[in-house]
């Protein structure tokens, strides 16, 4: 077998590769006693071999086909391990000289992934992120909680920041009504943003059975084109005011949180252990990402585009999980557009964070993997049954020790970066970990 390689541009190889005749004819035939086998053609039994002249007029074609595409793709992985390539993706076959009794002669086009050489870790800079959970975190989360599991019952009361109100409305611009600008029988939050400013505001102090008249303006970024900057007037009448009754702190409810007591104090302290857990995992990610933001912005990388296809079919494949989708939706139907930015960053992170692990000689830290299962086990009723199962299940654990690997890669880039400490709260973590990276 003779191999070339030329670069062509950037990460694209073209491989030309020579196979003897004799070696294509050889599995040409095995191909044609493969396809031929157990073929009816009238004039010969069925079961019996036919004879080569008739298989060859019949299926030759064929056969020649699935063995010059097996033939290439053998040739080229073979050529691929002999070379050491590393390889990005799948090729592309061009069969250049096709002919009975020559050699088989084919190219291929691919892509190698890009060589990387670090900069070094000591220009990134870090803000690394300190909090602890106060007593007024703690009540704030337990009167979060409370208000999830809230009642709604009718007020004759004005309505305040935080209750329900139950509209009718009709809105108009230019003293016409406008499409979509209606409802009847709305429910909405007071205070939760979900209408333009200004609406929610101007019911606040309205009581059941009044009709006001809002008068409000639309953002300049508002998604109507037409709607855009207008001012407008909305006339509502408010049908029901609701307000939310609380729940005890009781038995009742704390087991509605997997917390058996009736102890408040004892409530308490699981619910801060949790809050606990939650902002180690957020600072810890808050930091991670910042180190992930300055390898990226202090190393130039050239991004195989096969990978960046292929991190746009995962993440096709995601969208249509994510929104129910299932049979009903072909991922490939999402247009790649909406995910290129994305897919492109995430294969950038991929290749920076695989060639830091490399420079730096990592694998994963026995210790770091039990402390990422310990982690996780610590969040459920039965920790012991989570270890098993991270113990038994080679696949699941090869998932955390990729995540141990990329804390250690964290680690050495914090070792030499420039790393500065900012006091924050509890709240601007879970924030900060929350936005999209």
């Amino acid at each position: 077998m003779q191999v070339s390689i030329e670069t062509t541009s950037g990460l694209q190889r073209v491989m030309t590769i020579g196979v003897p005749a004799a070696e294509l004819e050889e599995k040409i035939t095995t191909e044609l006693k493969r396809i031929s086998k157990g073929q009816k053609v009238n004039g010969f039994r069925k079961g019996k071999p036919l004879p080569p002249n008739v298989a060859k007029r019949m299926f030759g074609k064929q056969a020649r086909y699935e063995a010059i595409y097996q033939q290439m793709q053998q040739s080229f992985f073979k050529a691929v391990q002999d070379e050491e390539i590393k390889l990005a993706g799948m090729p592309s076959f061009e069969p250049t000289v096709d002919e009975d009794g020559k050699d088989l002669e084919f190219k291929a086009t691919f892509e190698v992934y890009p060589e990387i050489t670090l900069a070094d870790f000591s220009a990134i800079e870090v803000e690394q992120m300190s909090a602890e959970v106060t007593d007024k975190d703690l009540d704030t989360m337990v009167e979060t909680l409370q208000k999830q599991n809230a009642q709604w019952e009718e007020s004759e009361e004005a309505a305040a920041d935080g209750d329900q109100v139950v509209i009718d409305f009709e809105g108009f611009v230019d003293g016409e009504a406008f499409e979509g600008g209606s409802a009847t029988g709305y429910s909405l939050t007071l205070g939760s943003g979900s209408m333009i400013p200004g609406f929610e505001e101007g019911l606040v102090g309205a009581k059941a059975g009044e009709e006001k008249t809002l008068e409000v303006t639309f953002p300049e970024d508002y998604h109507k084109e037409e709607l855009k900057g207008k001012p407008a007037q909305f006339k509502t009448k408010v049908a029901t005011v609701k307000k939310a009754q609380l729940p005890e702190l009781n038995e009742e409810f704390f087991k509605g949180f997997g917390v058996e007591t009736a102890d408040a104090a004892e409530f308490k302290a699981e619910i801060r252990k949790n809050m606990e857990r939650e902002l180690a995992r957020a600072l810890r990610n808050v930091t991670k990402q910042q180190v992930i933001n300055g390898l990226v912005a202090s190393n130039e990388v050239d991004v195989p585009a096969s990978l960046i296809d292929q991190e746009i079919d995962r993440l096709r494949q995601q969208a249509v999980q994510q929104f129910g989708g299932g049979q009903q939706l072909d991922p490939s139907q999402l247009p790649a557009e909406l995910f290129k930015d994305q897919a492109e960053k995430r294969v950038v992170i991929g290749l920076l964070m695989n060639a830091a692990i490399e420079a730096n000689e990592l694998t994963p830290s026995a210790e770091k993997v039990e402390e990422l299962i310990e982690e996780v086990a610590s969040t459920y009723q039965d920790p012991e049954e989570v270890r098993n199962y991270y113990a038994n299940n080679p696949q699941q654990k090869s998932q955390v020790e990729a995540l141990a690997l990329e804390e250690q890669v964290v680690e050495k880039v914090l070792a030499a970066a420039k790393v500065s400490q900012t006091e924050s709260t509890y709240e601007d973590v879970i924030r900060a970990a929350n936005q999209p990276a």
